[in-house]
């Protein structure tokens, strides 16, 4: 069958696929929510849920710097990327292997469509059906609980040295909409790297979000962004709930209710 991935590549499977190898970790956990674990034969170091897998599957790498002969070893009958995750001289490495799967992923709706996918690739369609199905669920359930509440402007930080923001064009950002945060480096693209001494002047955000990946942020760092921002409260969040666009979702919107209630 002729398969078209998120980036409109085109390839062919001539069976269901039986070892896969998956180089995104929220894909990962995806993956095995679909019921597909035991055909996973591959992941990152990244690929942290569910936690066991680290000790049953071979680790391949990165997202960034793959194993490549142990991939070859391993024979998959798919190797499943996303663009922002993994470069392309990576996909172009594991196509010579065999048929590579591109996520590319900047809104729900992309993500529900991977999902589906997903479904179709695997013979998993009922089961990605039921995620997209609960997803919808959850979201219009959020969308009620948000509908009244107070825009906050913010700044989501994502690393140090340098100090890097998600910006415009990014899943964070679609994200950080939907709760009604205005982002205030939304006139930025992707991950620009920001001054701190300039925060007050681009936006005066009144939170700021230090996500718990991929930066270690400790609470040095939120009293460095404090001596530069007028009145900015500073939260650390978890960073796989704003960003992990696979069945991690179905626990992120809970999730941002609390968040809302404690700011």
């Amino acid at each position: 069958m002729i398969f078209k991935d998120q980036i409109n590549r085109v390839f062919e499977l001539h069976k269901t696929p039986k070892r896969i190898i998956s180089l995104v970790p929220s894909q990962t956990e995806l993956l095995v929510d679909l019921g597909l674990e035991e055909q996973l034969v591959g992941i990152t170091k990244f690929c942290v849920h569910p936690i066991h897998l680290r000790k049953t599957k071979t680790i391949v790498g990165g997202t960034k710097n793959i194993k490549i002969d142990t991939i070859k070893e391993l024979q998959p009958d798919i190797i499943l990327c996303n663009k922002e995750e993994n470069t392309k001289e990576i996909v172009d490495a594991c196509e010579q292997i065999a048929p590579v799967h591109v996520a590319d992923i900047y809104t729900l709706n992309d993500a529900k469509e991977l999902i589906s996918q997903y479904g179709e690739l695997f013979s998993r369609r009922t089961e990605a059906s039921k995620i997209n199905i609960k997803l919808d669920f959850k979201l219009n359930d959020f969308k009620n609980f948000i509908k009244d509440k107070e825009e906050k402007k913010v700044a989501y930080f994502i690393w140090r040295k340098p100090w890097m923001v998600a910006a415009n064009n990014t899943f964070i950002n679609h994200i950080l909409e939907l709760n009604k945060f205005k982002n205030i480096y939304a006139n930025k693209e992707r991950y620009p790297e920001v001054e701190l001494k300039k925060i007050s002047l681009e936006g005066d955000p009144d939170l700021v979000f230090l996500s718990s990946e991929p930066y270690p942020f400790k609470d040095e760092h939120a009293f460095e962004i404090d001596r530069h921002s007028h009145h900015a409260k500073t939260v650390y969040v978890d960073g796989e709930l704003f960003s992990w666009y696979g069945s991690r979702l179905l626990k992120s919107f809970d999730y941002f209710k609390q968040l809302r209630n404690r700011i």
